[in-house]
């Protein structure tokens, strides 16, 4: 196997650029790594993805063949042992997630009975037919069929049949009990993101129980939708995107709930605020997850830099007397003591007495490397809010 020359041991097993000093052969593929002492290090691949260069898979002087990804896939299962035996009441979930089950590069999803494969580059997908040796060995009693995602730049379209049954066009999953529409061949996004399951699942057990909920940057009102059957009376989606209207409703309808009885708005969530703001709408709970980066015409918004003013923006919507806001995020890039500082500031700033009373991170199918912490990119703050009409006083309260 061709050698690749690092300057020193990686702290983790991904690779970076700057760490390189000799590469034999191809820029890109599999190789064996040693540190400037000859020393081995391990087998792994060089590739282009964004920050990796590479990654090592094993220490050992191992062959990378079909036998050692089927070992790589049980012990995945072995960790989702739970979601197995509770299928019943949540049929969708992670099955494989990159780094953390030991092959950075690569996620798998399950949806029912198929699977959703994404590579993150063009090295595991050349292998992609090994791969999949590998994991239908392990999975053929649970995926009739798969699908899968080309999330690195490149021609080819971005989803595509990848084996066995073709699924249908649209169907529902369950998740905490509750339907939602997915489709597995349209485009990057499924109808989901899967890593919220936890977040959804305390909507369900009623924390917005008897609250009026708004919902931003709603996607397909997957929050909504959790909230009203957890006992929400009423629900606000918002979303730029025009498709989430008829994908909220459907949601809606698939669990016996009347649309009618709440609301879907296609429009920017700024603008909503300042209409909201001149109706004097007033809301129990809101819950904010924006993507990292998005573009309005020639606005834009970055998790990073406006996080704060989204939060600004919607205090004047929760109840002065007591509310209940969700801060989402999955920027890899954004800190956790940034991502609080921007929020709990803009709070002190807006005269807002707060507590935190959940945060979450990755669900444990969403498995992270102890070796590589930044893949545990999803910060979800619950915060207790009650406005501070004394301006002069800074006590706290208990929510």
């Amino acid at each position: 196997m061709e050698r690749v020359i690092l300057r020193k041991n990686p702290e983790a097993m991904m690779i970076h650029r700057e760490n390189i000093t000799k590469c034999e052969g191809e820029p890109n593929g599999f190789k064996a790594f040693y540190n400037q002492k000859n020393q081995f290090l391990g087998y792994g691949y060089l590739c282009e993805q964004h920050k990796a260069a590479g990654f090592i898979l094993t220490k050992e002087k191992e062959p990378l063949d079909v036998s050692f990804f089927t070992r790589l896939f049980k012990k995945a299962r072995a960790r989702r042992d739970y979601y197995f035996a509770h299928q019943d009441t949540t049929s969708a979930f992670r099955l494989f997630n990159a780094e953390g089950d030991g092959l950075g590069g690569l996620t798998v999803d399950l949806y029912n009975d198929y699977a959703v494969f994404s590579f993150y580059n063009e090295v595991l997908y050349t292998q992609r037919f090994l791969l999949l040796e590998a994991f239908t060995e392990v999975f053929k009693d649970v995926v009739k069929g798969s699908y899968l995602k080309i999330r690195f730049q490149s021609d080819r379209p971005v989803s595509q049949h990848f084996s066995g049954d073709i699924a249908p066009e649209h169907f529902s999953i369950v998740e905490n009990g509750v339907k939602y529409e997915v489709a597995l061949d349209e485009g990057w996004m499924t109808g989901i993101f899967l890593d919220q399951h936890e977040v959804r699942g305390r909507l369900v057990d009623g924390q917005a129980c008897g609250m009026k909920v708004l919902n931003a940057f709603s996607y397909t009102g997957a929050f909504s939708i959790a909230a009203a059957m957890g006992g929400a009376y009423q629900t606000v989606s918002v979303d730029l995107a025009s498709r989430s209207l008829e994908k909220t409703r459907e949601n809606f309808i698939i669990n016996g709930l009347n649309p009618e009885d709440h609301e879907i708005r296609v429009m920017d969530i700024f603008s909503y605020c300042d209409w909201a703001k001149k109706k004097g709408i007033q809301f129990d709970m809101v819950i904010l997850d924006p993507p990292s980066f998005a573009r309005n015409g020639k606005k834009t918004f970055s998790v990073a830099k406006d996080y704060g003013k989204l939060v600004a923006a919607i205090l004047p919507l929760v109840k002065e007397e007591g509310g209940i806001i969700i801060c989402s995020t999955n920027a890899a890039n954004v800190s956790l003591p940034h991502y609080r500082a921007m929020i709990e500031e803009t709070l002190q700033k807006e005269h807002w007495n707060y507590e935190e009373l959940f945060f979450d991170s990755l669900p444990k199918d969403f498995v992270v490397s102890k070796q590589y912490k930044e893949g545990n990119y999803l910060k979800v703050c619950t915060y207790g809010i009650q406005k501070n009409k004394n301006r002069h006083s800074h006590a706290n309260f208990t929510f």
